[in-house]
């Protein structure tokens, strides 16, 4: 991999193969996607490692992984789908952990 703009181009690629390979022809919407439609969330390099996190413009609710094995020269792409998104405002937030005591019984 030579630079971190391959590693976007790549990873843009392998979404959109993905992506278009999977959409739902029948359901009365978009049929395919291009590089317009992917977008890069976080990216980071790591020695010769590379991950990115992208999405695309569908409201489908999935976003990408790609993480670069630059030892192995192989590419990883991981799809993960937002199942929740829950508001907590932070008057909610707890600022300390709770731990259960362990119940010590040698029944």
């Amino acid at each position: 991999m030579k630079d971190s703009y391959e590693f976007e181009v790549i990873c843009k690629n392998a979404i959109i193969n993905y992506v278009n390979e999977h959409l739902d022809k029948t359901d009365g919407h978009q049929h395919s996607i291009d590089i317009k439609n992917v977008y890069v969330v976080w990216m980071s390099k790591t020695l010769d490692h590379s991950k990115a996190l992208l999405s695309t413009t569908l409201p489908d609710g999935k976003y990408y992984e790609c993480t670069y094995n630059g030892r192995r020269d192989e590419m990883y792409l991981d799809i993960y789908v937002k199942l929740e998104n829950i508001l907590i405002p932070s008057s909610e937030f707890k600022r300390t952990v709770e731990m259960e005591e362990e119940n010590e019984s040698n029944d």
